[in-house]
C-alpha cells in the first residue's frame, strides 16, 4: 500500500471497498470466505476493520491473477487459520502445475516439429502400417473412448473405417491430429479454437499455421509466473505485518 500501517486505524467497509474498487458486499463476502481475518464489531455491531485488511486483500487479489480465485482463497483461508505451512503448499502446486504446463508447451512444439509434410488425404479404405484402433490411442493418450469420439464430431479427428469391420482405424495423420488436439486441450483451448489450427495443420503440413497460438501460449505462461511473483511479494508483506 506504500505507507506504514497502523493496525489500530479503524476503516469502515466502504472504506476498505472503496481503496480497492470493490463493492462492500464483496468485502463482506471476502471476510466470510475466510480471505479477511475476522473483523471487530462496534457497539452498534458495525464492522471495523483495520489497515491489516487492508493489507490481506492486496495480497488476495494479487494472488488471483497467478493462481486463480479458488487457491487464492484457500491461501489466503489458510494463513488466516494460521496454517501458513498449508498456504505454502498451495503456492508450491501452482508452481508446480506452471511448471508442467510449460513442459507440455514444449511437448506441443515438439510434436509439431516432428511433422511430416503431408499434402493427401488418407485413404479410408486402408488403415495402413501402423494403424491403431480407439482403445489402445485412448489408453496412450490417458483419455475416455468417448473423449475421441467428441474430437471426431467436432471435426478435430478424421480416422478412417475399416472397410470390412466399419471399426476406426486411427492412421498416422489421425493418431497425430488426436495427440495435438490432446495438447491444446491441456493448454487451456477450446474445442472451436482447436478445430481452425487443426485445419491449417492439415492443409500446410508444418509448424506456420500454430505459430501465433503459440506465441500467445507462451506469453500467457509468463504473465501466470510474473503474476505468481507479484503475489508472493503481496503475501510476504501481510505475513510480514501480521507478524
Amino acid at each position: 500500500m506504500g505507507r506504514n500501517l497502523q493496525n489500530d486505524e479503524r476503516l469502515r467497509p466502504v472504506d476498505l471497498a472503496r481503496g480497492h474498487g470493490l463493492s462492500t458486499q464483496a468485502i463482506r463476502n471476502y471476510e466470510e470466505a475466510g480471505i479477511l481475518p475476522a473483523a471487530d464489531r462496534t457497539p452498534h455491531g458495525y464492522r471495523a476493520y483495520t489497515p491489516l485488511h487492508a493489507r490481506a486483500l492486496d495480497a488476495f487479489l494479487a494472488l488471483v491473477p497467478g493462481h486463480g480465485h479458488h487457491t487464492a482463497t484457500s491461501i489466503m483461508r489458510a494463513v488466516n487459520e494460521g496454517a501458513v505451512d498449508e498456504a505454502f503448499r498451495l503456492i508450491d502446486e501452482s508452481h508446480a502445475q506452471l511448471l508442467d504446463d510449460r513442459r507440455t508447451l514444449q511437448a506441443v512444439e515438439n510434436a509439431l516439429r516432428d511433422l511430416a509434410p503431408t499434402t493427401s488425404t488418407p485413404d479410408p479404405t486402408a488403415s495402413g502400417p501402423g494403424g491403431t484402433f480407439i482403445g489402445p490411442l485412448a489408453e496412450e493418450l490417458g483419455l475416455r473412448p468417448a473423449t475421441l469420439r467428441k474430437w471426431e464430431r467436432a471435426g478435430l479427428v478424421r480416422p478412417p473405417r475399416d472397410p470390412l469391420t466399419g471399426y476406426r482405424v486411427y492412421d498416422e495423420a489421425a493418431v497425430r491430429d488426436a495427440r495435438l488436439t490432446h495438447q491444446l486441450r491441456r493448454g487451456g483451448y477450446l474445442l472451436e479454437q482447436i478445430a481452425p489450427l487443426i485445419a491449417q495443420v492439415r492443409a500446410a503440413g508444418g509448424l506456420e499455421p500454430l505459430e501465433a497460438a503459440l506465441r500467445d501460449w507462451h506469453g500467457r505462461l509468463s504473465a501466470r509466473g510474473r503474476a505468481m511473483l507479484a503475489g508472493a511479494a503481496e503475501l510476504e508483506a501481510y505475513l510480514r505485518e501480521r507478524g
